[in-house]
């Protein structure tokens, strides 16, 4: 076992569905892995040291003001990057 911030998942899962919709803006790796750390340093970690089965157990508890707070940040840092790339 080794601990994680369990977020870090989730929000790259997030980011690729947001992204699918999105058009006129880089979505090179580099982008991404921008936008990714850009809404993790904005939202509380969530670190564990569970089995992934149980991590899913846990997030559903909290799911729909977890699932608001990431895709704030996630929009915030959609614009963020896009508006200043560091490719």
């Amino acid at each position: 076992m080794k601990i994680c911030n369990y977020l870090e998942d989730i929000v790259r899962e997030e980011l690729e569905k947001v992204l699918a919709d999105i058009k006129d803006i880089c979505k090179c790796d580099k982008c991404k892995l921008d936008m990714t750390a850009w809404a993790l340093n904005r939202l509380p970690a969530q670190y564990v040291v569970t089995p992934k089965g149980r991590i899913y157990t846990k997030l559903k508890e909290e799911n729909m003001q977890m699932k608001v707070d990431i895709m704030i940040a996630l929009t915030k840092a959609i614009l963020s990057v896009s508006k200043n790339p560091q490719h």
